[in-house]
This record gives structure tokens, sequence and C-alpha cells, in this order.
């Protein structure tokens, strides 16, 4: 079977940066060396780019996690030309359809099903797919993106040439500068970047989910700011958080959080705890079952399964009955701070109007004194 042609810019883009940045970059560093200033530009504009991807890309415009002040969403636009991903139109287009049909080998963009370099990198060097940005219409109508979209060259490279220039002519190192925080910058979020299309389906657990190949790595999540909890994700796909405890490692939720407490941010959309629950209790059943039939081949294994099954059968209903319980309780609490908040309410406007009218009734006694 004849193979697509190549796509000569990413190609020569991904080669180019990435030969650089193995060769160039260490060569300069041993004969000339980098300072700290050089190191925190590099780390500083590789965070900046890689968290526009994150909050911005996935979570904001993909999945609509949450919605963000138009400063915030300028923000992530010029860290997406940064991060030299394409525009935000073809990168959400390309991320929902790979979340709908998630593992289909000709539906989806870059499915895992096709192989580890495939989905790293191989579905950008050919033309695999024919562009289709039919699924963003929201998206299309945002002038944030719109202007991104129609100017995103000019604005890659001011993000990804000029501004390391300035920086490194501020320095007094351009080539520095430009190695470290414009070629090593740009090459290492690159590859985070494809970790969760490639590894993240090859590499970890899954806890939530056995029915696409989304795994949870906590060893990904350091590496990509947060979005190694991929198997949770894939399944609560609209949730703005990937890790879901307070210790899973996730700097992109707790960007969010920070941008909502400073009105940046709102509307942050979460799954129902109770749901994430019985996921994980589906998912336990599952595994149990599987681990029975694989060991208990013999007149008992029926029983084995029938037991396992009314245990999680009564385990679910006690689920159900325990959150509505505490949505009930939630709701009365509610209810008691609105009435306590009431009764506060009117307590302060009796107490002014008790002084007023005390004040009145002091200017009465005054006056009728008078005529006494």
């Amino acid at each position: 079977m004849r193979k697509p042609p190549l796509l000569w810019t990413n190609l020569l883009l991904f080669s180019g940066s990435g030969l650089a940045a193995m060769v160039l970059v260490p060569w300069y560093g041993l004969t000339q060396g980098y300072d700290g200033w050089q190191w925190l530009a590099m780390l500083t504009l590789f965070s900046y780019s890689c968290l526009s991807i994150t909050a911005g890309y996935h979570r904001l415009w993909a999945h609509k996690a949450y919605d963000a002040h138009p400063l915030l969403q300028w923000l992530f636009a010029l860290g997406g030309a940064l991060s030299l991903q394409n525009s935000a139109y073809h990168w959400c287009a390309d991320h929902r359809r790979h979340h709908r049909h998630v593992d289909d080998l000709d539906k989806d963009p870059y499915s895992a099903s096709r192989g580890l370099w495939f989905s790293h990198m191989g579905w950008m060097l050919r033309h695999y797919h024919t562009p289709d940005d039919s699924n963003i219409p929201d998206l299309k109508r945002n002038p944030i993106l719109q202007f991104q979209h129609k100017h995103y060259l000019p604005l890659t490279l001011v993000m990804n040439i000029a501004l390391p220039l300035l920086l490194g002519f501020w320095h007094g190192d351009i080539w520095g500068m430009l190695l470290m925080a414009g070629v090593l910058r740009l090459f290492l979020g690159h590859h985070v970047t494809f970790f969760i299309n490639s590894l993240a389906h090859y590499w970890g657990r899954q806890p939530y989910t056995s029915k696409n190949s989304a795994r949870d790595n906590d060893l990904l999540a350091v590496l990509t700011f947060g979005e190694g909890y991929h198997n949770f994700h894939h399944l609560f796909e609209f949730d703005y958080r990937n890790g879901i405890r307070w210790w899973h490692y996730d700097p992109t939720k707790w960007l969010i959080r920070s941008m909502s407490w400073l009105g940046l941010a709102s509307r942050l959309r979460t799954c129902p705890q109770e749901r994430i629950e019985q996921a994980q209790l589906e998912r336990r059943l599952e595994i149990a079952r599987q681990k029975i039939l694989r060991q208990q081949q013999n007149a008992d294994t029926e029983q084995w399964l029938a037991l396992l099954h009314s245990e999680y059968e009564r385990l679910l209903e006690q689920l159900k009955s325990y959150y509505q319980v505490r949505k009930s309780l939630l709701e009365l609490k509610k209810k008691a701070a609105r009435c306590k908040y009431e009764e506060l309410r009117l307590k302060l406007n009796c107490d002014e109007l008790k002084a007023s009218f005390t004040t009145q009734r002091r200017n009465w006694l005054k006056l009728t004194t008078q005529f006494a």
C-alpha cells in the first residue's frame, strides 16, 4: 500500500529542531557555556508554552472545562503560538476527533492502535487525514481565536524568534539565548506534549476504564504538567482536573484554580464524585472477574462469580444511598445557611430601624417638652 505524501514543513521543522537541540545546544554549552539567566529563560518559556497547551488549548478550548477571562485567553493564544503546535482551531479539531473516535484506526487522527511512533509523531509527517474543522463551531465564534488563526504565522515568528532574540540582546548572548530559550525549549515542549498521545496510551494503569487505551502514569504527569492522568481524562473529559487527589501532581489544575481566585477563570466543571467512585468499583469488578476466570477453572467458578456480582450490587446500592443522603444533607446545610443569612439580614434591619426609632423618639420628646 502506497504511503500518503510527506508534509515537508512539519518534517523539516521537527528534524531541524531535533538536530539543533541534540547537536548545537550541547556543543555551544561545552564551548561557550550557559548561565543561570539562560536556563531560567528556557524553563520559563517552556512552562508558559506547555501550560498554554494544557490549560488553554486542551482543557479550556478543546473540552470547555471552564470559562476564562479574555486576558487569560490572550495569554494562552500567544503561548500556543510560542509552542508551535498549530492554531487552536486545528489543534482542538484534531483533539475532539481523537476523543470521539479514540483508538479507531481510521477516524482517530493519532490512534495508538497504529503504533507508538505513529501516535507520537508519525501522524504529523504525512497527509494521513484531510483537515476537518466542522466540530469546532463554538471556537470559530471566539474573536481571540479568530485573530490567532488568521495571524498564526507572524505570531509564531514573533514568539519563537523575535522574543528569544530580544532576550538575547538584553542578556548579551544572542546565540546562547536562541539555542536555550528558542531551540531547546521548542524541542522539549513538542515531545512533552506528544508523550500524551503516545506513551500515555501505552504505559501505566487503568483504574477507571479499560474501554480505551488511555492510562494513568504519575511520571508522565510530572513531565506533562498534570496531563499524565489520562485514563481518568478519557472517561471524564469535561473535568477541569486530570489529577483529582490532592497529592496528584497537576500544575494545570492548580493554575486554573488559582486563576479562579483572581477572577480570571470561572465555572470550573468537575465530575460528581459518585460517578468517579462508581467507575472505580466497576473497573475493580472487571479485574476481579478476569482473575477468577483465569485462576478458577472448576465447578466453583460460577459460585465465585455470583458472589462477586452480588457483593458488587450491594456495594453499589450502598454507594447510591450514601450519596443520596449526602446530597440531602448538603441541601439542608444550604437552606440553613440561607436561613441564617436571612436571619442576620433581618436582625441588622431591625437594629437599624430601632436606632432610627430611638432617635426620632428622642427628638419627639424634646419637641413636646417645649409645650409642656
